[in-house]
């Protein structure tokens, strides 16, 4: 069966960086396009960032030039490097993929940025 798990979220400064991990299982990863996504507290979750099976990526526009996500097919693993952190960017961050038309969840990593 599909299984996302992410790890490493946690409290950091305003200006630190975090880098997100998910790893993937149950998937023909190398196939798949796969999404970073958000919630923060009291908002709904949001789109962050995608990377294609080809390796293009796309971000939103509250986090361009500040967050890279990549992937590393060989490991079953997408990163989402976080720099210059601000208060805002504090949520829950989810990794996800599409199979079959179904949508596909890990169980999300807390990230804290304090001022």
């Amino acid at each position: 069966q599909v299984q996302l798990v992410e790890s490493g979220g946690g409290l950091v400064q305003a200006g630190g960086s975090l880098r997100l991990v998910c790893a993937a299982s149950g998937i023909i990863f190398r196939s798949k396009s796969m999404g970073w996504y958000r919630q923060g507290p009291g908002k709904q979750r949001e789109w962050v960032a995608v990377i294609t099976s080809g390796g293009s990526t796309n971000y939103a526009d509250s986090v361009k030039g500040r967050f890279t996500i990549s992937r590393d097919n060989a490991k079953n693993t997408v990163y989402l490097q976080m720099n210059s952190l601000k208060p805002e960017d504090t949520a829950v961050y989810y990794c996800a993929t599409t199979v079959n038309g179904a949508n596909y969840w890990g169980q999300g990593t807390q990230v804290t940025v304090s001022s």
